[in-house]
């Protein structure tokens, strides 16, 4: 073989590797935006993965503790609205719990359908590194004289020429490394995939028994709620006078809430009024005290000129008249407004629409707080659920119907009630059978917490978000309960749930 047909043979490799080097640095970088964008993928599906294993152990808790309640109270022989509160909402929280383990279950599958697709292309990358290195080792034997390879330096036409000529076989060694080295990286990165698949599919296993389970309990708990249904329906004229007493100590309450917003309205009023009295003949005053300096300076004017008038020997003019002493203006009445009531931030809120509880800035400050924390605000007891909801409710398979405008909590007989916001004490009152219930005025908004086995406050007291207001009472069938209001500045009840964080 002459000189010329040597050197095709070991320059055309060579060139060949560097075509494979650049075409598989471009591979490689469409992998790794793939497997960046994998990465995003998943990465957003890891944090909702987290999310929902958070929820299920909340709803899990929430379950036990709701199982432990219902023994408590089916010690209590016949049935109560308590226990299908307790039954119904079992039912709701067990249905969260499926949903979210079968979006878990989506999870895993979809984590199992991009890991499947990211082991096919990596091994088929992995079947290309293999075949490009098969074929350099090829090329390096058959051209692995090293006759050939000095030939091939020693030929070139310049030193520049001898220099390019040994980096391309520079090249070629350092590609062979790089391809062992490829070929080794993809070898592990393909093994931790297939772990990961293999305990994805035992993750997958499990989420499914563990639906099957809670499925198998659903329906359990759909029988327990038909149970309690058909026992209420079957002494159905006790739960009637139940839900009537109910009804009528509510109308107590409620009685009673709105007399006493009554009441604070027109001792806001009159405090009100007292204040613009005091400011208005404050004002009348400043101005009286105007009008006289004004009265002395021009008399001292006049006298001034007079003096000078007859020192100089001049016909004493006429004195002018002083001016007309108005009479001092009494502020022409209006309709009252806060408009210059400002926050503890100094804040003026004149946009909002007069109210008494708010012409003060502790009154204000309270009103905007109390607002600003709608669907944020704490539940007045750490524990329990709710058993009568707010507004209307009827027994299920049942003419039984009630209403409601508050709600009423199930929980242990003697737990802590606490305030949900700061404000003041309005009222203590008595409900009859050791029972009382408190009045906390929030600005121009009012909670009420009834049913209390013991009080804790007095009124005109300064309470805080979270101050203990007493403890809860038990309610006609011995089961521990709390009730809640809202009521606005009108006497309008509210619906505590929209203004309870969710929980």
């Amino acid at each position: 073989m002459n000189l010329q047909a040597r050197l095709i043979v070991i320059i055309q490799p060579i060139l060949e590797i560097q075509n494979q080097k650049k075409n598989h640095y471009m591979t490689k970088k469409l992998f790794i935006s793939l497997g960046m964008l994998m990465c995003v993928l998943a990465a957003g599906a890891q944090q909702t993965k987290e999310e929902l294993q958070k929820r299920q152990q909340e709803l899990q808790k929430e379950i036990a503790d709701l199982n432990s309640t219902f023994d408590e109270i089916k010690k209590n022989k016949k049935q109560s609205l308590s226990q299908l509160a307790v039954v119904q909402r079992k039912i709701r929280a067990r249905e969260e719990l499926v949903s979210t383990l079968s979006k878990d279950l989506r999870l895993i599958d979809d984590n199992i359908y991009l890991t499947t697709l990211e082991m096919n292309r990596m091994k088929r990358e992995l079947d290309t590194l293999k075949q490009n290195y098969a074929q350099s080792l090829v090329f390096a034997y058959k051209n692995r004289s090293n006759y050939d390879y000095l030939n091939f330096i020693f030929s070139a036409t310049s030193f520049n020429d001898a220099l390019k000529r040994m980096n391309y076989l520079k090249s070629y060694r350092q590609y062979r490394e790089t391809q062992v080295e490829n070929i080794v990286k993809t070898q592990q990165v393909l093994q931790q995939k297939s772990t990961y698949l293999s305990s994805s599919k035992v993750e997958k296993n499990s989420a499914l028994k563990e639906q099957g389970k809670q499925l198998t309990v659903l329906e359990d708990d759909k029988k327990e709620k038909d149970k309690v249904v058909q026992d209420l329906k079957d002494r159905e004229s006790d739960v009637a006078s139940e839900i009537k007493n109910k009804q009528r100590m509510q109308k107590k309450i409620s009685d009673n809430i709105v007399t006493i917003i009554r009441r604070e309205a027109a001792e806001a009023r009159r405090k009100a009024a007292e204040r613009e009295k005091a400011e208005r003949d404050r004002l009348a005053k400043e101005e009286a005290a105007r009008k006289q300096r004004l009265a002395d300076q021009q008399r001292q004017e006049a006298a001034a000129a007079k003096a000078a008038a007859a020192q100089n020997n001049t016909a004493a003019a006429k004195p002018a008249a002083p001016p007309p002493q108005s009479a001092a203006s009494t502020p022409a009445s209006s309709a009252p407004s806060n408009a210059n009531v400002a926050d503890v931030n100094g804040v003026k809120h004149s946009d909002r629409t007069y109210s008494p509880f708010e012409s003060t800035t502790e009154g204000l400050t309270q009103s905007l707080n109390f607002e600003s924390n709608r669907g944020r605000l704490p539940w007045p007891v750490d524990a329990g659920y709710v058993s009568i909801p707010y507004g209307q409710y009827e027994v299920p398979n049942s003419k039984l119907k009630g209403n409601s405008e508050g709600i009423e909590i199930s929980l242990p007989v003697g737990a802590t009630v606490k305030s949900v916001a700061d404000g003041e004490v309005s009222s203590v009152f008595d409900l009859g059978g050791g029972e009382q219930a408190v009045l906390v005025m929030h600005g121009k908004y009012f909670t009420t917490y009834s049913h209390l086995g013991s009080v804790n406050v007095n009124s005109g007291q300064k309470v805080k978000a979270g101050t203990v207001i007493g403890k809860a009472g038990a309610s006609d069938d011995g089961d521990g309960m709390v009730g809640f209001m809202i009521t606005n500045e009108k006497g309008s009840f509210l619906n505590p749930v929209s203004w309870l964080k969710h929980r």
